[in-house]
């Protein structure tokens, strides 16, 4: 019986690994780290953004695999959503970057000014969309 556990363990222990190594190594082939760094001219700071991205996944594990819970509150709520936003806005920023898929996007569409418009528009309708799926109550669960 105990190695049954044991194996148990050893196999979701190995898979969890896995899993989160495949994850770190995609955030640091699309380059998230040393283009925010970049981009906010904090080049020298970059250790930071390595090690919040480290404890955040191993916090967001313990969360996760625990009944841990942290009483934030509805304020607390709102800021976590916020910075939350911020990490996959950067996300989809960076995977979209190196995709190329603006640049191919704006051949295609023939878009020669008004990129700035087009990117907040994207962001607004994101928005938009988020509010509306967490906003209407059982806006999920509707079929057609």
């Amino acid at each position: 019986m105990i190695i049954n556990y044991l194996l148990l363990i050893i196999i979701g222990f190995g898979g969890g690994v896995i899993i989160a190594g495949g994850v770190f190594a995609f955030i640091a082939i699309i380059g998230i780290v040393p283009r925010l760094a970049q981009k906010t001219s904090t080049q020298k700071y970059i250790w930071v953004y390595e090690d919040a991205i480290v404890f955040g996944g191993i916090f967001g594990t313990l969360v996760m695999i625990s009944d841990f819970q942290i009483p934030l509150g509805n304020i607390g709520a709102i800021i976590y959503g916020f910075f939350s936003g911020i990490f996959i806005g950067c996300l989809a920023v960076s995977l979209a970057e190196v995709l190329d898929v603006v640049p191919i996007l704006t051949r295609r569409l023939n878009i020669k000014v008004g990129m700035a418009y087009f990117i907040v528009t994207l962001a607004i309708g994101k928005l938009v969309g988020s509010l509306v799926y967490f906003i209407i109550p059982g806006f999920y669960t509707l079929k057609k």
